[in-house]
């Protein structure tokens, strides 16, 4: 891995361990050599994961829509920020960057965000590590709807291990290090398969 993708909340979010487990992972990825991508706000645990990988020195790259960043919330103090037509430019420009992904707490956006590089890795699109940093359970639900969505048929028990789940910084890109993507699964299934 040279670059990990983290999508996150563009607010802080109601507890004070969101903020500081994006500190956390901001400069662990910076002293690990890692450049940080994400996309490119100044605002909530956007601002505080980029502010804290570049003040370990890390590199940063932001991906945000023009619509966003002529609302300033554009974080000025990058690496390299770099702003595209659309959501779906931004989003695709992230996912080429990296070489992995982690979700922090957020909202909608980075729902969208996660699910759709999950969605990419079930079709074979990709086979880049997905971490999920489980702030406080804040992503057990989540963790539930899969198991849910397993146990109902509409998803394949194999592609539980695209989501790699961990409470702590340091365990979860240790997780992420030794992933390796599913093989051999198809993504359809039919009323008679278990």
């Amino acid at each position: 891995m040279r670059r990990v993708c983290v999508f996150c909340g563009s607010n802080p979010g109601a507890r004070s361990a969101y903020a500081e487990a994006a500190r956390r992972l901001g400069a662990t990825l910076a002293a690990d050599g890692l450049g940080l991508v994400y996309g490119g706000g100044s605002v909530g645990l956007m601002g505080v994961v980029a502010d804290a990988a570049l003040a370990a020195g890390g590199e940063v790259i932001g991906v945000i829509p023009r619509g966003l960043a002529t609302k300033e919330i554009a974080h000025h103090g990058l690496s390299d920020l770099r702003v595209v037509a659309s959501m779906h430019e931004r989003k695709a420009q992230m996912a080429e960057l990296a070489e992995a992904f982690i979700a922090l707490p957020g909202g909608f956006g980075m729902l969208d965000e996660l699910l759709e590089v999950v969605t990419w890795a079930q079709l074979g699109l990709h086979a880049k590590p997905i971490g999920v940093l489980n702030v406080e359970g804040y992503f057990d639900p989540l963790r539930a709807l899969v198991e849910r969505a397993i146990a109902e048929r509409f998803v394949h028990p194999g592609y539980r291990a695209l989501l790699t789940y961990a409470a702590e910084v340091g365990e979860l890109l240790e997780a992420m290090r030794q992933w390796r993507a599913p093989a051999g699964f198809r993504k359809w299934l039919t009323l008679d398969e278990v």
